[in-house]
């Protein structure tokens, strides 16, 4: 694997590129796909598999599997399709998607939050947070089943633009058709869309939706504000009229574009808070997860308030989560009023949950002795938040961490530095 490229195939594919997608593969983990290979069994023969992957793509004769159809339900009714390819697929498609996004990451726009490096879904609600403070309208956008929607010719154009690389555009084109295979064995042959969760979509995704809805906004409307995560976005309005000017034109774009706005998701909201009291039907709206709306008549502050999605029993809307967070989100839910010891799996569970809510600072501040529930004992908080002690730490450089302040799976040092500054 330490020769970087061969000659004598039609494409010039580096092995260390195949290296490198494998590498990004292992380090996501995930499941089987329709071979039922892990991972580890994968990686029982792993020289002469990542050879095979090298071997077809770099001669032109990789032809991907059927994707695995995953159906996940969803909390109101329905379910989501997630494809996950095989783990081979998954190095092959990494190869590609890391060579496009090389070229396309450069000249995305800066409000894209979804899929790219150094930008995360905490950055795209904390700015929508910031924007919603000073815009009093707001149209929350969802296109309507974007992934299985999403038209493959427009795509090739796109992919085709940003690369004189065939062997790009000839697997982009394959991995589009590939079809999907559900649990009973059926193959379901499709003629639009991208499967949600192979490795290459996201990209594909985030270049579709860079033409078809970035660079017309910016055109079309260069003084409105937004925040797109794939196909999840907000804009921020000046006035209801310019909202139903700035959706109408929407709704067309995404016509001609062939797509679809979601009747229900897609709607314009009032940013009411304790300073705008104006009337209007629609108040509160959810975006990636965190609900944007007026804080309730006893809480002191007045501007717009952000919590994490609740479904309509109050509990943490599992549409939202996934996984291990899911199960944390839970337990920190179920905790509120009843303090208690989590073990260490759940500890490290709930880690990425509170550093969601700490680094946008949607929740108030800890008081001094107010404890986290399922997170840190007493003691801990009582240190990390206090309003004397905690920037004492911080200005030590963070050499003077109390010992009995330990992280929730991360570092001590960023944890203290995270809840200092939400007091």
């Amino acid at each position: 694997m330490d020769e970087l490229k061969v000659s004598g195939k039609p494409f010039v594919i580096s092995k260390w590129e195949v290296q490198e997608a494998y590498r990004r593969v292992k380090a996501n983990k995930g499941a089987a796909g329709v071979d039922g290979v892990s991972l580890t069994v994968f990686e029982e023969d792993l020289k002469n598999n990542l050879y095979r992957i090298w071997n077809r793509m770099a001669s032109g004769t990789y032809f991907p599997p059927a994707v695995k159809a995953v159906e996940i339900p969803k909390a109101h009714g329905g379910v989501r399709i997630l494809g996950v390819p095989t783990v081979a697929d998954r190095i092959a498609q990494t190869v590609v998607a890391m060579e496009l996004e090389r070229r396309v990451e450069p000249i995305f726009h800066p409000d894209s939050y979804g899929y790219r490096p150094g930008r995360s879904a905490l950055d795209a609600v904390g700015q929508a947070r910031r924007r919603c403070w000073k815009s009093d309208w707001v149209i929350d956008l969802d296109i309507q089943k974007f992934f299985d929607s999403v038209p493959w010719d427009l795509v090739v154009k796109a992919v085709q633009a940003h690369t004189d690389l065939p062997w790009v555009v000839l697997y982009v084109q394959r991995w589009l058709e590939a079809p999907l295979q559900h649990a009973d064995g059926t193959l379901q042959q499709r003629d639009r869309g991208t499967p949600q969760g192979s490795a290459v979509s996201p990209v594909l995704a985030n270049l579709f939706l860079h033409y078809a809805f970035d660079t017309w906004m910016v055109r079309e409307f260069p003084t409105v504000q937004w925040e797109r995560y794939v196909d999840d976005a907000v804009i921020h309005c000046v006035s209801e009229r310019q909202a139903r000017t700035v959706l109408a034109a929407l709704t067309d774009r995404m016509s001609e574009v062939g797509l679809q706005l979601h009747p229900d998701k897609t709607r314009i909201v009032y940013c009411r808070d304790g300073k705008r009291r104006g009337g209007f039907n629609t108040t509160e709206f959810t975006f990636l997860g965190f609900t944007f709306r007026a804080r309730g008549a006893g809480q002191a502050r007045q501007e717009l308030h952000v919590v994490p999605a609740r479904d309509q029993q109050g509990s943490i809307d599992p549409d939202q989560y996934a996984g291990a967070e899911l199960a944390a989100a839970q337990a920190y839910r179920s905790g509120v009023h009843r303090p208690r010891t989590l073990d260490e799996s759940h500890r490290a569970g709930l880690d990425p949950v509170l550093r969601r809510l700490l680094q946008v600072g949607v929740v108030p501040p800890p008081a001094t002795h107010q404890c986290l529930p399922d997170a840190l004992d007493p003691q801990e908080v009582q240190t990390a938040a206090c309003v004397h002690e905690g920037p004492g730490v911080l200005a030590g450089g963070y050499h003077s961490v109390p010992p009995h302040v330990r992280p929730l799976g991360g570092d001590a040092r960023g944890l203290v530095t995270r809840m200092t500054r939400a007091v």
